[in-house]
């Protein structure tokens, strides 16, 4: 398809998508549904018009695929509540890195013994569709700053960190293919891919946080009532982070992450400790910038995370519309076997509850909220990524195009069976906890 007509295309989408927005919020369908439907009919399931080829095209799809899950992995981490306590972050560690690892297990013994993929393929494709997606769980996940929902905060946190958990095992794959270097006996993936990797992204994020959060304050102290950028302050924390943890062989979406829920805990531990000065002295700490709130007795403060969100957001957006037309255009008829849809229903049918529900046991959790979390397993542009990821770090066309059909099958199952219970069964469970 030209390029003229992919912006003739884009363009009227998105007047559709921004003229008909009341509406379709009203329904009990997700735009991404709506995307999907669209790239299928001019794809070559459709018209014909465009065809999509991951597989030649897997550098391009693996930097706009980066590109989405970082910027959704900033928002998900500006929206984390206050304070960071073991008793509430619990539940989503558990899921994150334990049902992680246990879905990668699971799906590495489905593909194996069932699809007859050699081991190495079965690990990487375990941890292609392990983690939950940032990008198209939008609506399962927190809607703004200060959302305590506790389900909401689950899910989100969730799939902002097993974004980063899942790479250790993307790299064993990769290893077991003979395409990356595990070591004698395995110890260099375990002491530099899961080990330091792991904790220097985190480390390398938090501190990043807490710095632009402090410098930020630090110079509105100095210079009352200068104008910063933040939505440039918002991106260039998510490229410093993300450069620097990938030149330190750290997982740069755990950095991202880390570093989104720093600035954020930081900037409102700031205003707490500015709420108890005397009225002159908040004036200097927070630069004198106190806009009003409309709840009475609070003071709300300009804060980078926030006021960088909706500018994040409206990225987000754009970025599920484009990827998921692609993901339409990629698949055909012949797409769809039973070997890819079994496994897709595997993975949502029993590898991903049973992974829940064991990685919770011994948490005060309700089975209704166990239940939610079990089925909400969205899957999308994250696993896309990864799947990119080994394509471009040498993996063979054979196992690469058997990886291909797997991932997109799961990924546009997810699509439509999630996109179209997640606004019902959401309604009922607020419904339940009001």
């Amino acid at each position: 398809m030209a390029t003229a007509t992919w912006f003739l295309l884009v363009g009227l989408l998105l007047l559709l998508m921004g003229l008909t927005y009341p509406f379709l919020k009203r329904q009990p369908i997700t735009s991404s549904i709506i995307y999907l439907l669209v790239g299928i009919a001019i794809g070559p399931m459709g018209f014909g018009l465009f065809h999509f080829n991951p597989l030649k095209q897997s550098g391009t799809l693996e930097i706009l695929t980066e590109i989405a899950v970082l910027i959704s992995l900033f928002s998900a981490g500006v929206k984390m509540p206050v304070p960071m306590t073991l008793a509430r972050w619990q539940a989503p560690l558990r899921l994150a890195f334990l049902s992680m690892a246990m879905t990668v297990g699971l799906v590495t013994l489905f593909g194996y013994y069932f699809l007859g993929i050699p081991l190495g393929a079965a690990v990487l494709l375990g941890a292609i569709v392990a983690p939950t997606d940032p990008v198209l769980a939008t609506d399962v996940q927190m809607r703004r700053p200060g959302d305590n929902d506790h389900l909401r905060f689950s899910l989100s946190c969730e799939a902002g960190m097993n974004d980063g958990s899942a790479f250790p095992f993307v790299m064993l794959g990769l290893g077991l293919l003979g395409l990356h270097d595990l070591g004698d006996f395995g110890l260099r993936w375990v002491l530099v891919d899961l080990l330091w990797a792991t904790a220097a992204g985190i480390g390398i994020g938090a501190f990043a946080g807490i710095g632009l959060a402090h410098l930020v304050t630090w110079i509105r102290h100095k210079r009352q009532g200068v104008h910063l950028l933040d939505d440039f302050l918002g991106l260039g924390l998510i490229g410093a982070v993300y450069g620097l943890s990938v030149w330190c062989q750290a997982w740069g979406f755990l950095a991202v992450f880390a570093a989104a829920v720093a600035l954020r805990q930081t900037e409102l531990k700031i205003v707490g400790a500015a709420d108890e000065l005397p009225l002159g002295l908040q004036s200097d700490v927070l630069g004198g910038l106190k806009p009003t709130d409309p709840r009475p007795g609070k003071k709300q403060v300009h804060q980078v995370s926030e006021a960088s969100l909706v500018f994040k957001e409206h990225l987000e957006r754009l970025s599920e519309m484009v990827l998921v037309l692609l993901v339409g255009g990629t698949l055909f008829f012949d797409s769809w076997s039973w070997r890819a849809i079994g496994f897709a229903l595997f993975l949502f049918m029993i590898a991903r509850p049973v992974s829940v529900f064991t990685s919770l046991l011994g948490t005060r959790m309700p089975v209704k909220e166990r239940q939610m979390i079990a089925w909400f397993g969205v899957r999308g542009i994250g696993s896309l990524y990864y799947l990119m990821y080994a394509i471009q770090h040498g993996l063979s066309e054979a196992v690469s195009l058997q990886l291909i059909q797997l991932t997109l099958v799961v990924v546009t199952l997810s699509i439509l069976l999630h996109g179209a219970s997640v606004k019902p069964l959401i309604l009922r469970y607020s419904k339940r906890h009001r």
